[in-house]
């Protein structure tokens, strides 16, 4: 009996670079934090203002990082930057960069206040989405 197996051929690179968003699905928890951290007010992030060193990440992936890490319970600038290498969703969260635990762990001690603030208001709007989509219930049922 003749057996037919799929091809996998690991070695031929992809000939475009790969579109993260088809990667991941359309109600995944990234997409809907992508949204959200867009929606806070960024206003009183610490960032260097000095202007020396390399140049920063954006205060809304810094953030996003940490709060979709959390939910999805990978604590410790470590693993959250190993994250940034394995896991596709954070992969998309961070436009496929890889900042350093350093780096991840200077924002979140700088920013715990914002931090903490913004992980309840993306909470928030979580419940608020999750109520209006929903469909009402009849009491006692």
């Amino acid at each position: 009996m003749a057996k037919c197996f799929v091809n996998i051929d690991r070695d031929t690179p992809l000939l475009l670079p790969p579109d993260l968003r088809a990667w991941v699905p359309v109600d995944h928890l990234a997409h809907f934090l992508l949204d959200a951290v867009e929606e806070l007010d960024l206003r009183q992030v610490k960032v260097n203002t000095r202007g020396t060193g390399d140049a920063q990440y954006p205060p809304t992936m810094m953030l996003g990082l940490p709060v979709y890490s959390y939910a999805t319970d990978c604590f410790g600038s470590r693993r959250i930057q190993q994250s940034t290498y394995e896991n596709i969703a954070v992969r998309l969260l961070t436009a496929d960069t890889h900042p350093d635990h350093d780096t991840i762990c200077a924002f979140c001690r700088g920013n715990q206040a914002l931090l903490s603030e913004s992980f309840v208001k993306v909470l928030q709007l979580a419940q608020e989405l999750t109520s209006t989509t929903s469909p009402t219930r009849k009491a006692g049922s």
